[in-house]
């Protein structure tokens, strides 16, 4: 019997199989250029949160922040909701421990103040580096990654068809042609993953289906918690009534072709609730909250990267 360590991962993939996995110049031994990525993303934090913070006027955005316990509880539950949702993921794929949180908290911070899907770029890079994860992480970030955008797309194709009779009666900046280009565009890239779901995908049907599952439950409880923090700004406006229009929201932010998607969801919400002012401040205020809590969190990351980089070396 051989004396080798047994691999951490549950699903280990076929030496053969690693090659369409992680492709080859990254399965490659040498691991030079996933040194410098942890670096470099941190100077670029600090650049875009110095940069960003010159914009920003705090002292309005103070005068609005709310006080109840609810609210920021809900907050910290919502902003936590997509690097939670990927720990429980990868724990099960890699078995990830908890220290490595800050990384999935990179990622989101990389998506969401540098550019789409440049976080999946760290995390890759960082988990080539981890010593614990002895089969090829491309793979499964691959998945995941395709799997959050898929199940995005899903829960808006449900939306679309239920609002449809909506859009029409509403006098919003979006013309009929768009609305249908953007659902046509949504349903075309969802069945293009469909029919090359076993080429895209590398792994188990179970693992992918636990995924999905994870990634439902975090796109229900974000606009549950979305409601519930807009309810605690306005509470005149009902609970149920800012749950129609965080599903609404949900709806408008991923449809591709529609430019303007704040107006767009603002027009909603004139349109459902009536056009108070404390509606639009609610919903800039989640959104400044949101950019806020990303300077914040980028800036520490930031800092951390590059001290904790300097000790390695």
């Amino acid at each position: 019997m051989s004396d080798a360590p047994e691999s951490p991962v549950p699903h280990a993939v076929p030496q053969a199989a690693v090659h369409l996995i992680d492709p080859a110049p990254l399965v490659a031994d040498t691991r030079n250029w996933t040194r410098w990525v942890g670096p470099a993303f941190s100077v670029m934090f600090l650049a875009v949160v110095l940069y960003q913070l010159r914009t920003m006027d705090f002292r309005a955005l103070f005068h609005l922040i709310p006080t109840s316990p609810i609210f920021w509880t809900a907050f910290a539950i919502y902003y936590l909701a997509g690097p939670l949702s990927e720990q429980v993921i990868f724990a099960r794929l890699w078995k990830l421990p908890w220290s490595a949180f800050p990384e999935l908290l990179r990622k989101q911070v990389s998506n969401e103040i540098l550019v789409s899907y440049l976080g999946e770029l760290y995390f890759y890079a960082w988990a080539k580096r981890h010593t614990k994860i002895t089969t090829a992480p491309f793979g499964a970030i691959k998945d995941v990654a395709i799997l959050s955008a898929m199940m995005g797309n899903v829960f808006t194709l449900l939306m679309l068809l239920l609002a449809a009779p909506l859009f029409g009666q509403l006098n919003l900046p979006i013309s009929t042609h768009t609305f249908i280009g953007s659902a046509l565009f949504i349903t075309g890239t969802s069945f293009a993953v469909t029919f090359f779901r076993k080429r895209l995908f590398s792994l188990p049907r179970r693992e992918l289906f636990y995924v999905a599952a994870l990634h439902v439950v975090r796109i229900v409880v974000m606009m549950l918690l979305a409601a519930v923090m807009w309810h605690r700004m306005v509470p005149s406006v009902e609970l149920w009534w800012w749950l129609l229009l965080a599903t609404l929201n949900q709806l408008v932010s991923r449809l591709p072709f529609v430019p303007n998607k704040d107006v767009v969801f603002a027009g909603l919400a004139a349109f459902l609730v009536g056009p108070e002012n404390q509606i639009a401040e609610a919903v800039t205020l989640l959104a400044s909250l949101k950019l806020v809590t990303h300077l914040a969190v980028g800036g520490a990351l930031g800092l951390t990267g590059l001290i904790n980089n300097r000790r390695d070396d």
